[in-house]
């Protein structure tokens, strides 16, 4: 019990400072959108949403928390702009709970499903790689057996980080270089994976926008060849999205969601940024489960997703 309690206080240590930019960034907002105010307002209100867009929580989100913020203000009669943060915590939460991201509280995979695959998509330079890696780390630590296919052929550079990071992490890769067939090196990973009686699977894939018809034709080609294997795969479409970008990773999201069935979302470098407001507008937009967030550099910096950790944790007192 007591390595429990350890390692969770240090997972919510490194989720505050990972979110210490937008948490501190939020507040500092708030309090200037109160400046004067006793009581909730509609001009507190109109600086409230002001505050909220310019967080990255999206327009659509945005005004759906000031519709239910001001149902409560007409409800209660009389609140104190002192209560506002709660308020708004409170109202987030709900949102949160709303949607389909769903508290867990480690890196888990459903039983009965074996190998459980897990096919990750994203545009180049949104951390896809090193949330594979990180995530065949998580796995592997709680006693999985995984195994990687590096299916993003399209760049070198792609086949060789992932290559690195399985050294790294300690889990072998299939791999054909640079230029193969995606479908094809899909296809040698799930059998692969049968054969060594995996648990995990976590297949790469290229994130080229330019041309949408291509993505989706070459994704629907990499499902059809794994199914040859795994009737079922993949499991989980897990899209990477860089929470640093604020409304662009919203609309990569519109873009590969058009593309592809997807499932689950990653949202990461939420450390370097005062944009984690995007996580709550993804959310609601999407209705996809935030499923991990990425809040350091470290390889245990990424963390399942629990919304209530999240919210705790963006409106902490200092």
């Amino acid at each position: 019990m007591g390595l429990f309690n350890f390692f969770s206080k240090e997972k919510k240590e490194s989720l505050d400072q990972g979110l210490a930019k937008t948490k501190d960034s939020f507040f500092s907002k708030i309090a200037r959108a109160v400046v004067g105010k006793s009581t909730v307002d509609a001009e507190v209100l109109d600086n409230l949403e002001e505050v909220l867009v310019t967080s990255d929580v999206g327009v659509e989100t945005t005004l759906k928390i000031i519709r239910r913020i001001e149902e409560r203000v007409a409800r209660d009669k009389y609140v104190n702009t002192s209560e506002l943060n709660k308020t708004l915590r409170e109202e987030i939460a709900a949102l949160l709970a709303e949607n389909n991201t769903t508290d867990v509280s480690d890196f888990s995979i459903p039983a009965g499903k074996k190998p459980y695959v897990i096919m990750v998509v994203g545009v180049n330079g949104v951390g896809k790689t090193t949330t594979i890696g990180k995530l065949a780390n998580a796995f592997k630590k709680s006693g999985k057996e995984v195994l990687l296919g590096a299916a993003d052929t399209f760049r070198a550079a792609a086949v060789d980080q992932l290559t690195i990071w399985s050294e790294r992490v300690g889990v072998p890769i299939i791999s054909q270089g640079m230029g193969a067939d995606p479908a094809s090196v899909a296809f040698d990973t799930l059998s692969s994976a049968v054969a060594r009686n995996s648990d995990v699977v976590i297949i790469d894939t290229a994130g080229r926008l330019h041309n949408k018809i291509n993505l989706m034709n070459e994704l629907s080609k990499i499902k059809k060849v794994m199914q040859k294997v795994v009737p079922d795969a993949p499991h989980e479409v897990l899209l990477v999205l860089d929470g640093s970008t604020g409304q662009n990773a919203i609309e990569q999201c519109k873009q590969f969601t058009a593309a592809t069935d997807v499932t689950a979302l990653a949202v990461t470098k939420l450390d370097g940024t005062a944009k984690g407001g995007v996580v709550i507008g993804i959310s609601d937009q999407f209705k996809i489960p935030v499923k991990y967030i990425g809040v350091g550099e470290k390889i245990d910096d990424l963390q399942v997703f629990n919304k209530h950790e999240f919210v705790d944790s963006l409106f902490a007192q200092n």
